[in-house]
């Protein structure tokens, strides 16, 4: 019953900014990771960005130095925070959320092409 909204994709130009924000309603305990993940096409699914319940990071090697992400564990929201976004980062951004480590969650995904 664990429902996540994604919000903030859209069309930006080449070393734009864009924010990603997810936020997870319905019952849920132990919530131990929370991140992003991106679908181009053509190729499978890949970690972007996850944070720990204790706030640690961990990152793709493309998006590091680019890319921040945050989470409000109060408010059971996430946030990727994208700078210098390239064309190579267009895709379809999933948000995610494991809890107690047996449960998997997704967003309905949120559409991130950067162009000029």
């Amino acid at each position: 019953q664990v429902q996540l909204v994604e919000s903030g994709g859209g069309l930006v130009q080449p070393g734009g900014s864009l924010r990603l924000s997810c936020a997870a309603s319905g019952s849920m305990f132990g919530i131990s990771l929370m991140g992003w993940y991106r679908q181009a096409p053509g190729k499978e699914r890949e970690l972007v960005a996850v944070v720990s319940s204790g706030g640690t990071t961990t990152y793709a090697d493309s998006v590091k130095g680019r890319f921040t992400i945050s989470r409000d564990n109060a408010k059971n929201t996430v946030h990727l925070q994208m700078n210098s976004l390239k064309a190579e980062d267009t895709a379809v951004y999933y948000c995610n959320v494991e809890i107690g480590g047996a449960h998997n969650y997704w967003g309905q995904g949120t559409q991130v092409t950067v162009s000029s």
